[in-house]
């Protein structure tokens, strides 16, 4: 009886090693044989091999092994890993690519805020710029929209000690954003936006696995539509922990949005003059 080769084995019939991913804290993935998914809480060290603690959308824990092909990311099959140590004397970075400080306390909160337009960019704000938010004492605060944007201002009373920066989503020549924006005025309030309809497309379509953000027709709402679009159940606030979870650090983001950030940050935080 013939005996099976595999080094005879056509390489069309082959099974492709999977690519190792390091267990980084909040990766979200998929076990492949139960189905359930969440993002990673923590790894440990078990007698019977490497483990991985998974926390799904409402808050449960599994622990799973780390076996070989033993996860789904995207999509793509993948073995998970422990992530490396840190290499001694490196300079660390947090997720907005600054240098960390580690042990550095959170500064007392200055007068100035940076004002977003809803939840959803506080909290991709706080995502990527959290730490560096922390160390220069900068509260981020969300207003539901920026209709009233020109009285919230009259009210906050920007000033030399208490500078304000409001972030604005699709702030394009001849919007509705625009004409409100060019509204504010003055030399201790900044008022800057980005393209975008919603922060949603403001995330990398790469860092999603997804070709492009759809286009959703005018009238239809944007968020339900692009759910629709991608196949995503219609509910918003899944649909954004799903993209938000995604997001681990500036290179996820649209250089649109970076830019405007990282300026109003400099802006509240600059010395008095």
């Amino acid at each position: 009886m013939r005996q099976y080769d595999p080094d005879l084995t056509p390489p069309w019939k082959r099974q492709r090693p999977a690519p190792e991913v390091p267990a980084e804290p909040d990766l979200v993935v998929e076990e492949v044989t139960t189905g359930f998914c969440g993002a990673v809480i923590r790894c440990e060290k078990t007698a019977q091999g490497p483990t991985v603690t998974l926390e799904d959308r409402f808050g449960k824990h599994r622990v799973f092994p780390m076996e070989p092909r033993g996860f789904l990311l995207e999509g793509r099959v993948v073995t998970l890993v422990r992530p490396r140590a840190a290499v001694p004397g490196a300079p660390q970075r947090t997720a907005s690519g600054s240098i960390a400080v580690p042990g550095a306390r959170a500064r007392v909160a200055r007068a100035g805020r940076i004002y977003v337009e809803g939840r959803h960019d506080a909290e991709l704000v706080e995502r990527v710029w959290g730490d560096d938010l922390r160390i220069e004492g900068v509260v981020v605060e969300y207003l539901e929209g920026v209709d009233d944007l020109p009285a919230i201002v009259d009210d906050f009373a920007p000033g030399p000690d208490a500078r304000l920066g409001v972030l604005v989503d699709h702030l394009v020549t001849g919007s509705k954003e625009s004409r409100i924006a060019a509204q504010v005025t003055g030399e201790h309030v900044l008022v800057l936006g980005h393209p975008y309809i919603d922060i949603w497309e403001a995330v990398k379509p790469s860092s999603l696995s997804i070709p492009a953000w759809p286009t959703v027709p005018h009238g239809q709402d944007w968020k339900k539509g692009v759910c629709r679009a991608l196949g995503w159940p219609e509910n918003t606030g899944a649909a954004w922990q799903r993209i938000l979870s995604s997001v681990h650090s500036y290179k996820d983001l649209q250089p649109e949005l970076l830019g405007r950030v990282e300026e109003l940050i400099d802006f509240v935080t600059a010395p008095q003059g």
